[in-house]
């Protein structure tokens, strides 16, 4: 069986206008910054994404532009706030089943949470803006997060700073 690499990456920090709701939030240029070295690194890493699932709101999508990760990507209403299970279903559905490689653009907790109910061993104390867990994922992308163990672990983790 083939593994396969699961990036799930916090967005990066955002500001705080006034009479913006949440989920327009923009992202800050401390965030901006973040996002862009955590696409450089993703590439000095060799983290060839082959397929994107982000959140819809707005400091996901710029965080995701900031990265300069070119690859199909579905934006996803249950990523805005996702536990593990939504972010397991949006892998299920929305992955190809030829992806080797997926990123996750979501937010906190939710990305912190999937990280650890994968590989709960894994050494992740805090998860802040534009963090990122590299997981290898021992079973098929339609097979993750149901009673089936993954064979998950945590390979990385990386803060942008």
């Amino acid at each position: 069986m083939t593994d396969r690499t699961l990036i799930l990456m916090r967005h990066g920090k955002s500001a705080y206008p006034d009479g913006v709701y949440d989920h327009d939030r923009p992202l800050n240029e401390r965030g901006m910054r973040q996002a862009q070295l955590a696409g450089r690194w993703m590439t000095e890493d060799r983290l060839a994404v082959d397929q994107v699932l982000c959140s819809t709101s707005l400091r996901t999508r710029m965080t995701l532009e900031q990265t300069g990760v070119a690859a199909p990507v579905e934006f996803i209403d249950d990523l805005y706030g996702g536990t593990p299970s939504e972010v397991f279903e949006a892998v299920r559905i929305h992955t190809p089943p030829e992806a080797s490689t997926v990123l996750v653009v979501g937010h906190f907790p939710g990305m912190p949470e999937t990280a650890l109910s994968l590989d709960p061993a894994g050494e992740i104390d805090r998860f802040p803006t534009s963090a990122y867990a590299v997981l290898r994922i021992g079973v098929p992308w339609d097979r993750l997060g149901l009673d089936v163990d993954a064979d998950a672990r945590l390979l990385a983790f990386r803060v942008p700073r």
